[in-house]
Protein backbone atom coordinates (compact mmCIF):
# COMPACT_ATOMS: atom_id res chain seq x y z
CA UNK A 1 0.00 0.00 0.00
CA UNK A 2 2.82 2.18 0.65
CA UNK A 3 3.89 1.69 -2.92
CA UNK A 4 0.68 2.68 -4.03
CA UNK A 5 0.34 6.32 -2.33
CA UNK A 6 2.70 8.62 -3.01
CA UNK A 7 1.20 11.67 -2.17
CA UNK A 8 2.62 12.82 1.01
CA UNK A 9 -0.88 14.97 1.30
CA UNK A 10 -3.06 11.64 0.42
CA UNK A 11 -1.14 9.68 3.44
CA UNK A 12 -1.40 13.28 5.72
CA UNK A 13 -4.93 12.91 4.80
CA UNK A 14 -5.20 9.35 5.54
CA UNK A 15 -3.68 9.71 8.63
CA UNK A 16 -5.49 11.98 10.11
CA UNK A 17 -8.92 10.24 9.26
CA UNK A 18 -7.76 7.00 11.59
CA UNK A 19 -6.57 9.59 14.32
CA UNK A 20 -10.26 10.94 14.75
CA UNK A 21 -11.42 7.11 14.07
CA UNK A 22 -9.12 6.32 17.42
CA UNK A 23 -10.54 8.92 19.14
CA UNK A 24 -13.98 8.21 18.45
CA UNK A 25 -13.51 4.41 19.47
CA UNK A 26 -11.62 5.18 22.88
CA UNK A 27 -14.50 8.16 23.57
CA UNK A 28 -17.80 5.49 22.52
CA UNK A 29 -15.95 2.38 24.36
CA UNK A 30 -15.36 4.57 27.46
CA UNK A 31 -18.69 6.47 27.98
CA UNK A 32 -20.22 6.37 30.72
CA UNK A 33 -23.19 3.66 31.42
CA UNK A 34 -27.02 4.12 32.27
CA UNK A 35 -27.02 3.76 36.29
CA UNK A 36 -29.36 1.38 37.38
CA UNK A 37 -31.41 2.36 40.89
CA UNK A 38 -30.48 -0.21 43.25
CA UNK A 39 -33.29 1.35 45.76
CA UNK A 40 -36.71 1.15 44.30
CA UNK A 41 -38.03 3.24 47.41
CA UNK A 42 -36.76 6.18 46.12
CA UNK A 43 -38.66 6.25 42.54
CA UNK A 44 -41.91 7.88 42.79
CA UNK A 45 -44.73 5.85 42.79
CA UNK A 46 -47.07 6.14 39.58
CA UNK A 47 -50.77 7.63 39.81
CA UNK A 48 -53.13 4.60 39.96
CA UNK A 49 -55.77 6.49 36.89
CA UNK A 50 -52.79 7.25 34.79
CA UNK A 51 -51.90 5.31 31.59
CA UNK A 52 -48.22 3.21 31.63
CA UNK A 53 -46.45 4.06 29.40
CA UNK A 54 -47.48 7.55 28.67
CA UNK A 55 -49.48 8.37 25.66
CA UNK A 56 -46.76 10.08 23.08
CA UNK A 57 -47.43 13.52 22.66
CA UNK A 58 -47.42 13.24 18.72
CA UNK A 59 -49.59 10.13 19.66
CA UNK A 60 -49.94 6.41 19.28
CA UNK A 61 -48.51 5.35 15.77
CA UNK A 62 -50.86 2.94 14.01
CA UNK A 63 -50.53 -0.46 12.50
CA UNK A 64 -50.43 0.83 9.41
CA UNK A 65 -47.61 3.31 10.29
CA UNK A 66 -46.05 0.22 12.23
CA UNK A 67 -45.96 -1.93 9.06
CA UNK A 68 -44.46 0.47 6.65
CA UNK A 69 -41.54 1.12 8.95
CA UNK A 70 -40.96 -2.24 9.70
CA UNK A 71 -40.35 -2.70 6.26
CA UNK A 72 -37.86 -0.57 5.81
CA UNK A 73 -33.77 -1.38 6.08
CA UNK A 74 -32.57 -0.33 9.38
CA UNK A 75 -29.55 1.55 9.22
CA UNK A 76 -26.42 0.49 9.91
CA UNK A 77 -26.06 2.23 13.38
CA UNK A 78 -29.40 0.50 14.24
CA UNK A 79 -27.67 -3.66 14.02
CA UNK A 80 -27.22 -5.47 17.24
CA UNK A 81 -23.98 -5.73 15.36
CA UNK A 82 -22.85 -2.18 15.99
CA UNK A 83 -23.81 -2.39 19.59
CA UNK A 84 -22.20 -5.07 20.44
CA UNK A 85 -18.82 -3.64 18.81
CA UNK A 86 -19.02 -0.60 20.86
CA UNK A 87 -20.70 -2.07 23.78
CA UNK A 88 -18.17 -5.25 24.70
CA UNK A 89 -20.73 -7.15 27.00
CA UNK A 90 -21.02 -5.58 30.56
CA UNK A 91 -20.57 -2.13 30.81
CA UNK A 92 -17.00 -0.86 31.79
CA UNK A 93 -16.43 2.17 34.08
CA UNK A 94 -16.38 5.70 33.29
CA UNK A 95 -13.26 7.57 32.38
CA UNK A 96 -12.67 9.91 35.31
CA UNK A 97 -12.29 13.36 35.14
CA UNK A 98 -8.52 13.48 34.42
CA UNK A 99 -8.24 11.15 32.08
CA UNK A 100 -11.13 12.19 30.21
CA UNK A 101 -9.09 15.61 30.28
CA UNK A 102 -5.71 13.69 29.10
CA UNK A 103 -7.71 11.65 26.63
CA UNK A 104 -9.24 15.27 25.01
CA UNK A 105 -5.70 17.18 25.45
CA UNK A 106 -3.93 14.00 23.33
CA UNK A 107 -6.83 14.38 20.55
CA UNK A 108 -6.14 17.91 20.23
CA UNK A 109 -2.61 17.84 20.13
CA UNK A 110 -2.49 14.81 17.50
CA UNK A 111 -5.02 17.18 15.16
CA UNK A 112 -3.38 19.94 15.88
CA UNK A 113 -0.05 18.27 14.46
CA UNK A 114 -1.96 17.07 11.12
CA UNK A 115 -3.42 20.31 10.40
CA UNK A 116 0.02 21.38 10.79
CA UNK A 117 1.23 19.38 8.33
CA UNK A 118 -0.97 19.50 6.05
CA UNK A 119 -0.55 23.25 5.69
CA UNK A 120 2.69 22.91 5.55
CA UNK A 121 2.39 20.70 2.63
CA UNK A 122 0.17 23.08 0.72
CA UNK A 123 2.30 25.93 1.21
CA UNK A 124 5.20 24.19 0.02
CA UNK A 125 3.50 23.03 -3.08
CA UNK A 126 2.19 26.54 -3.31
CA UNK A 127 5.89 27.76 -3.09
CA UNK A 128 7.87 25.20 -4.81
CA UNK A 129 5.68 23.67 -7.33
CA UNK A 130 6.52 25.69 -9.71
CA UNK A 131 10.36 25.92 -11.41
CA UNK A 132 12.16 29.05 -11.32
CA UNK A 133 11.72 32.13 -13.96
CA UNK A 134 15.29 31.56 -15.15
CA UNK A 135 15.22 28.08 -15.84
CA UNK A 136 13.37 26.80 -18.59
CA UNK A 137 12.03 22.84 -18.37
CA UNK A 138 11.44 21.04 -21.44
CA UNK A 139 11.15 16.77 -22.14
CA UNK A 140 14.03 15.14 -23.32
CA UNK A 141 13.87 14.08 -26.72
CA UNK A 142 13.68 10.67 -25.62
CA UNK A 143 11.41 9.46 -22.16
CA UNK A 144 11.00 5.59 -20.83
CA UNK A 145 8.32 4.82 -18.65
CA UNK A 146 10.23 3.92 -15.99
CA UNK A 147 12.31 6.58 -15.09
CA UNK A 148 11.75 10.59 -15.35
CA UNK A 149 13.38 13.07 -17.90
CA UNK A 150 13.52 16.55 -16.07
CA UNK A 151 16.21 17.98 -18.14
CA UNK A 152 17.04 21.62 -18.56
CA UNK A 153 17.93 22.95 -21.94
CA UNK A 154 16.60 25.88 -23.86
CA UNK A 155 17.26 28.61 -26.65
CA UNK A 156 19.17 32.22 -25.34
CA UNK A 157 17.72 34.14 -27.94
CA UNK A 158 19.77 37.14 -26.87
CA UNK A 159 23.54 35.13 -27.84
CA UNK A 160 21.70 33.54 -31.05
CA UNK A 161 18.86 35.69 -31.76
CA UNK A 162 15.54 34.01 -33.28
CA UNK A 163 17.03 31.50 -34.95
CA UNK A 164 19.55 30.65 -32.76
CA UNK A 165 18.64 26.66 -33.13
CA UNK A 166 20.32 26.52 -36.54
CA UNK A 167 23.86 27.77 -37.66
CA UNK A 168 25.29 28.33 -41.38
CA UNK A 169 27.86 26.20 -42.90
CA UNK A 170 29.03 26.03 -46.13
CA UNK A 171 28.38 23.26 -48.42
CA UNK A 172 29.73 21.99 -51.61
CA UNK A 173 26.02 21.63 -53.21
CA UNK A 174 24.24 24.42 -52.39
CA UNK A 175 27.05 27.50 -50.90
CA UNK A 176 25.09 27.15 -47.68
CA UNK A 177 23.25 24.75 -45.39
CA UNK A 178 21.56 25.14 -42.20
CA UNK A 179 22.60 22.52 -39.14
CA UNK A 180 20.80 22.48 -36.05
CA UNK A 181 22.54 23.19 -32.50
CA UNK A 182 22.84 21.05 -30.04
CA UNK A 183 20.15 22.62 -27.22
CA UNK A 184 21.65 20.42 -24.39
CA UNK A 185 25.44 22.01 -24.86
CA UNK A 186 23.93 25.53 -24.29
CA UNK A 187 21.48 25.89 -21.22
CA UNK A 188 20.04 28.76 -20.08
CA UNK A 189 21.88 29.88 -17.10
CA UNK A 190 21.03 28.67 -13.31
CA UNK A 191 20.96 29.23 -9.47
CA UNK A 192 22.79 26.49 -7.78
CA UNK A 193 20.18 24.52 -5.66
CA UNK A 194 21.51 21.69 -3.41
CA UNK A 195 19.07 19.16 -3.53
CA UNK A 196 18.93 16.05 -0.96
CA UNK A 197 19.50 12.78 -1.56
CA UNK A 198 17.28 9.91 -0.87
CA UNK A 199 18.66 8.11 2.15
CA UNK A 200 18.06 4.53 0.82
CA UNK A 201 20.42 6.08 -2.02
CA UNK A 202 23.40 7.08 -0.17
CA UNK A 203 23.39 4.02 1.94
CA UNK A 204 23.28 1.65 -0.78
CA UNK A 205 25.61 3.32 -3.16
CA UNK A 206 28.18 3.72 0.21
CA UNK A 207 27.72 -0.33 1.08
CA UNK A 208 29.13 -0.54 -2.53
CA UNK A 209 31.74 1.71 -1.94
CA UNK A 210 32.72 -0.29 1.33
CA UNK A 211 33.22 -3.79 -0.40
CA UNK A 212 35.20 -2.01 -3.24
CA UNK A 213 37.55 0.09 -0.60
CA UNK A 214 37.98 -3.24 1.22
CA UNK A 215 39.00 -4.80 -1.94
CA UNK A 216 41.71 -2.59 -3.08
CA UNK A 217 42.95 -1.72 0.44
CA UNK A 218 43.62 -5.70 0.66
CA UNK A 219 44.76 -6.30 -2.86
CA UNK A 220 45.72 -3.04 -4.43
CA UNK A 221 46.87 -0.62 -2.18
CA UNK A 222 48.64 1.65 -4.56
CA UNK A 223 45.18 2.14 -6.71
CA UNK A 224 43.20 2.11 -2.86
CA UNK A 225 45.60 5.92 -2.66
CA UNK A 226 44.69 7.05 -5.19
CA UNK A 227 40.48 7.65 -4.39
CA UNK A 228 39.47 11.20 -3.69
CA UNK A 229 38.78 12.93 -0.99
CA UNK A 230 34.84 13.19 -0.07
CA UNK A 231 32.99 15.81 -2.50
CA UNK A 232 30.75 18.77 -1.75
CA UNK A 233 27.31 19.06 -2.47
CA UNK A 234 27.65 22.97 -3.05
CA UNK A 235 30.34 22.13 -6.06
CA UNK A 236 27.90 19.47 -6.96
CA UNK A 237 24.78 21.94 -7.38
CA UNK A 238 27.45 24.19 -9.33
CA UNK A 239 28.02 22.07 -11.72
CA UNK A 240 24.65 21.14 -12.30
CA UNK A 241 23.38 24.26 -12.71
CA UNK A 242 26.26 25.08 -15.18
CA UNK A 243 25.69 22.42 -17.26
CA UNK A 244 21.76 22.55 -17.00
CA UNK A 245 21.55 19.13 -16.53
CA UNK A 246 20.27 16.94 -13.02
CA UNK A 247 23.05 14.16 -11.84
CA UNK A 248 21.05 11.07 -11.04
CA UNK A 249 20.99 10.51 -6.83
CA UNK A 250 23.31 7.47 -6.83
CA UNK A 251 25.84 9.43 -9.13
CA UNK A 252 25.67 12.68 -6.57
CA UNK A 253 26.34 10.07 -3.66
CA UNK A 254 29.29 8.43 -5.23
CA UNK A 255 30.74 12.10 -5.82
CA UNK A 256 30.32 12.79 -2.25
CA UNK A 257 31.73 9.57 -0.87
CA UNK A 258 34.58 10.27 -3.63
CA UNK A 259 35.05 13.06 -5.93
CA UNK A 260 36.99 11.36 -8.27
CA UNK A 261 40.43 10.01 -8.54
CA UNK A 262 43.65 11.21 -7.96
CA UNK A 263 46.85 10.83 -10.60
CA UNK A 264 50.37 9.17 -7.89
CA UNK A 265 53.36 8.28 -9.12
CA UNK A 266 53.58 5.30 -11.45
CA UNK A 267 49.98 4.74 -10.40
CA UNK A 268 46.70 4.89 -12.80
CA UNK A 269 43.68 6.96 -10.82
CA UNK A 270 41.11 4.20 -9.46
CA UNK A 271 38.42 3.78 -12.36
CA UNK A 272 35.58 1.65 -13.58
CA UNK A 273 35.74 -0.61 -17.23
CA UNK A 274 39.55 0.73 -17.99
CA UNK A 275 38.53 4.55 -17.41
CA UNK A 276 39.84 6.54 -14.35
CA UNK A 277 37.00 8.53 -12.19
CA UNK A 278 36.49 12.31 -12.82
CA UNK A 279 36.06 14.82 -9.99
CA UNK A 280 33.23 17.13 -10.45
CA UNK A 281 35.07 19.83 -11.82
CA UNK A 282 36.64 17.24 -14.40
CA UNK A 283 32.92 16.48 -15.23
CA UNK A 284 32.56 20.36 -16.11
CA UNK A 285 35.08 21.25 -17.97
CA UNK A 286 35.05 17.89 -19.68
CA UNK A 287 31.30 18.31 -20.74
CA UNK A 288 32.26 21.68 -21.72
CA UNK A 289 34.73 20.62 -24.13
CA UNK A 290 32.69 17.97 -25.98
CA UNK A 291 30.02 20.70 -26.23
CA UNK A 292 32.65 22.46 -28.17
CA UNK A 293 33.93 20.12 -30.40
CA UNK A 294 30.56 18.62 -31.40
CA UNK A 295 27.55 21.12 -30.50
CA UNK A 296 25.58 19.67 -33.43
CA UNK A 297 22.14 17.67 -33.80
CA UNK A 298 23.35 14.71 -36.47
CA UNK A 299 19.82 14.47 -38.22
CA UNK A 300 17.70 15.17 -41.33
CA UNK A 301 14.61 15.73 -39.32
CA UNK A 302 13.54 18.04 -36.71
CA UNK A 303 14.79 16.47 -33.69
CA UNK A 304 17.76 14.01 -33.47
CA UNK A 305 18.39 10.76 -31.61
CA UNK A 306 20.94 11.69 -28.60
CA UNK A 307 22.31 8.39 -28.13
CA UNK A 308 23.33 7.66 -31.35
CA UNK A 309 25.34 10.47 -32.08
CA UNK A 310 29.46 10.59 -30.82
CA UNK A 311 28.30 13.37 -28.66
CA UNK A 312 25.30 14.92 -26.76
CA UNK A 313 24.83 17.10 -24.11
CA UNK A 314 22.42 15.48 -21.91
CA UNK A 315 25.29 13.39 -21.17
CA UNK A 316 27.50 13.16 -17.94
CA UNK A 317 31.07 12.25 -18.68
CA UNK A 318 32.48 10.12 -15.35
CA UNK A 319 35.27 8.37 -16.65
CA UNK A 320 38.42 8.81 -19.47
CA UNK A 321 40.89 6.50 -20.81
CA UNK A 322 43.19 9.23 -21.45
CA UNK A 323 43.08 8.39 -25.03
CA UNK A 324 39.72 10.59 -25.92
CA UNK A 325 37.03 7.86 -24.84
CA UNK A 326 34.81 8.55 -22.27
CA UNK A 327 32.25 6.62 -19.70
CA UNK A 328 29.43 8.77 -19.53
CA UNK A 329 26.11 8.18 -17.75
CA UNK A 330 22.69 9.71 -19.83
CA UNK A 331 21.25 12.21 -17.32
CA UNK A 332 17.38 11.35 -19.15
CA UNK A 333 17.43 7.84 -18.52
CA UNK A 334 20.55 7.04 -15.76
CA UNK A 335 22.12 3.91 -17.77
CA UNK A 336 26.04 4.23 -18.43
CA UNK A 337 27.88 4.30 -22.17
CA UNK A 338 30.94 4.68 -23.59
CA UNK A 339 31.99 7.47 -26.45
CA UNK A 340 35.17 7.24 -28.35
CA UNK A 341 36.87 9.60 -30.73
CA UNK A 342 36.07 7.50 -33.79
CA UNK A 343 32.61 8.79 -33.58
CA UNK A 344 30.28 6.38 -32.15
CA UNK A 345 28.83 6.23 -28.32
CA UNK A 346 27.31 2.95 -27.32
CA UNK A 347 25.14 2.20 -24.14
CA UNK A 348 26.37 -1.79 -23.96
CA UNK A 349 29.67 -0.61 -22.34
CA UNK A 350 31.79 -4.44 -22.15
CA UNK A 351 28.85 -5.87 -24.12
CA UNK A 352 26.64 -5.69 -21.26
CA UNK A 353 23.84 -3.17 -20.11
CA UNK A 354 24.65 -1.40 -17.15
CA UNK A 355 20.92 0.37 -15.85
CA UNK A 356 22.44 3.19 -13.53
CA UNK A 357 25.66 3.85 -12.11
CA UNK A 358 25.04 2.16 -8.67
CA UNK A 359 24.74 -0.98 -11.18
CA UNK A 360 28.39 -0.26 -12.37
CA UNK A 361 29.51 0.14 -8.70
CA UNK A 362 27.65 -3.30 -7.72
CA UNK A 363 28.83 -5.10 -10.84
CA UNK A 364 32.59 -4.19 -9.92
CA UNK A 365 32.27 -5.29 -6.14
CA UNK A 366 31.29 -8.66 -7.19
CA UNK A 367 33.50 -9.11 -10.03
CA UNK A 368 36.13 -8.18 -7.35
CA UNK A 369 34.92 -10.40 -4.80
CA UNK A 370 34.21 -13.02 -7.07
CA UNK A 371 36.36 -12.78 -9.22
CA UNK A 372 34.12 -12.45 -11.78
CA UNK A 373 34.22 -9.54 -15.03
CA UNK A 374 31.56 -7.38 -16.44
CA UNK A 375 31.03 -8.08 -20.00
CA UNK A 376 34.49 -8.52 -21.72
CA UNK A 377 36.28 -6.50 -18.27
CA UNK A 378 38.01 -8.48 -15.84
CA UNK A 379 39.48 -6.58 -12.96
CA UNK A 380 42.22 -7.83 -11.17
CA UNK A 381 45.42 -6.78 -9.09
CA UNK A 382 49.17 -6.25 -10.74
CA UNK A 383 51.67 -5.24 -7.93
CA UNK A 384 49.49 -3.55 -5.72
CA UNK A 385 47.19 -1.67 -8.56
CA UNK A 386 44.04 -2.31 -10.43
CA UNK A 387 44.18 -3.66 -14.05
CA UNK A 388 41.16 -3.83 -16.56
CA UNK A 389 41.64 -6.86 -18.36
CA UNK A 390 40.36 -7.77 -22.01
CA UNK A 391 38.64 -11.07 -22.18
Amino acid sequence: MRRLITSRGLWLALLAAIAAATIVVIARTRRRPVQQASDTSSIPARPENSQWPPVPILGTPTAEDLQRYDAEKPSLFDRPEFDRFFERGEPREPLDDATRRRLTRWGIAVFAVIMLALGTQVLESAVFSKPSSDVTWGPCLESTSDSRTDCWFAGNEEDYGQDGDYVSQQSADSGETRVRLDADCRPRAAEPRVRKIDTKVKRAVDRQWQRIEDWLRTNAPRSYRTLGKHGNAKTIAAAEAYMGLRFPDDLRASLLRHDGAVYLKDTWPFGFLGNSNMSVREMRDTWRELCDIDGEEESDGEFSDPRSEWWDGRMLPVGADGMGDHLVIDSARKDVGDTDHEGTMDFTPGGVRIRSFYALLKTTADAMEKGGSIGYWKPKAVDGELDWDIL
